[in-house]
């Protein structure tokens, strides 16, 4: 199964991503921890990845397709594999669709964590972070927002789209998305 998990900041997106992966038996492919490996190889791509990163710019897409593309192409991926933190935009949507097609793997969905704004705030709030600070937080949820709404719609119009509601613990949350994976099995 190839599943895409989208959840702002705060809505646990990592950890069910995860236990995900592991449910299924397959990958998870975090673009930020894939980033930050090819950046402490010093591959060409990483090179050039590690310098957007490093003047706070966001990587490029060609650069993360590539990297992205070249990781789906291992052994272990071909059962499929949990993405969480790509696709981001509709254009890496639909080359990440194309890819797929290519290779006959289609997608089998995209779960949305959605959690509350208010909710966002006391989790991200209670980590105690430095870039956790109240206003920061709230730019970087109205960025996600600003992104991810055009991506859910372009999602929704494919009838890949499963909204998960993502409060409560960690495990009921995680046997919602249990329940939905199992019926599309």
């Amino acid at each position: 199964m190839q599943i895409v998990l989208i959840g702002p900041p705060g809505a646990g997106k990592g950890t069910q991503s995860v236990q995900l992966a592991e449910y299924l038996h397959v990958p998870h492919l975090s673009t930020g921890e894939m980033l930050r490996d090819v950046c402490r190889r010093k591959t060409g791509v990483g090179t050039r990845a590690c310098v957007a990163m490093q003047r706070g710019q966001l990587v490029p897409d060609a650069l993360v397709k590539e990297i992205l593309f070249e990781r789906l192409k291992e052994d272990d991926c071909r059962a499929g594999c949990i993405l969480d933190g790509f696709p981001r935009t509709v254009p890496q949507a639909a080359s990440f669709d194309e890819w797929l097609e290519e290779r006959k793997r289609p997608l089998s969905m995209v779960i949305e964590l959605r959690v509350s704004r208010e909710e966002l705030l006391d989790r991200l709030s209670s980590r105690g972070r430095e870039d956790d600070d109240r206003e920061v937080v709230l730019a970087r949820l109205d960025q996600f927002d600003e992104l991810t709404h055009p991506l859910l719609d372009y999602y929704n119009s494919r009838g890949v789209l499963q909204v998960v509601d993502g409060l409560g613990t960690a495990e009921e949350v995680f046997a919602r998305i249990c329940s939905l994976v199992d019926e599309k099995k």
